[in-house]
């Protein structure tokens, strides 16, 4: 008997279960771990990531280990914007430097669909990038988590 997949809060979502799943979400990108990020996602989850379609948890890693190896010093804060039944829209902002130590800081907007279970089955990220100094840099904490008191995207004026 093979053991059923959760990753809780599940569907239908209120706002205080979309914010923590968008929390969770967040919590797990800046921890930068492809292998346990992909564990949050359907196995045969579909993705559109800038030009890019990731399918499935293996496509997904191989994405995220390219992405982290790329985009150094990586931070991002996601916030919701809005949700229904089983669907969360996020904005997020994230800064990170390239191998020359040029600064970016990348807006975008996901919309996201999961499954009984509180799987995504669905991500459709839309990305651009802003060259940054790094003194224009906002995102200041130890790389990992963010802290609690950190100012929001709104609170930002991102």
């Amino acid at each position: 008997m093979s053991k059923i997949e959760t990753r809780p809060p599940f569907p239908p979502f209120s706002r205080e279960t979309a914010t923590q799943k968008v929390r969770m979400a967040e919590d797990g990108w800046n921890n930068k771990d492809p292998h346990k990020v992909a564990l949050a996602y359907t196995i045969d989850s579909v993705w559109r990531n800038r030009n890019e379609f990731p399918q499935g948890r293996e496509q997904i890693i191989e994405f995220l280990t390219r992405k982290w190896s790329k985009e150094q010093d990586y931070r991002l804060v996601k916030e919701l914007w809005a949700f229904t039944e089983n669907r969360i829209a996020v904005r997020f902002a994230y800064e990170w430097h390239d191998e020359n130590a040029q600064w970016f800081r990348s807006y975008g907007n996901e919309n996201w669909e999961f499954n009984e279970n509180g799987l995504m089955r669905y991500r459709f990220a839309s990305i651009n990038d802003l060259s940054i100094q790094e003194s224009e840099r906002k995102f200041h904490w130890s790389l990992g988590r963010r802290p609690d008191d950190h100012p929001s995207l709104s609170e930002m004026g991102l």
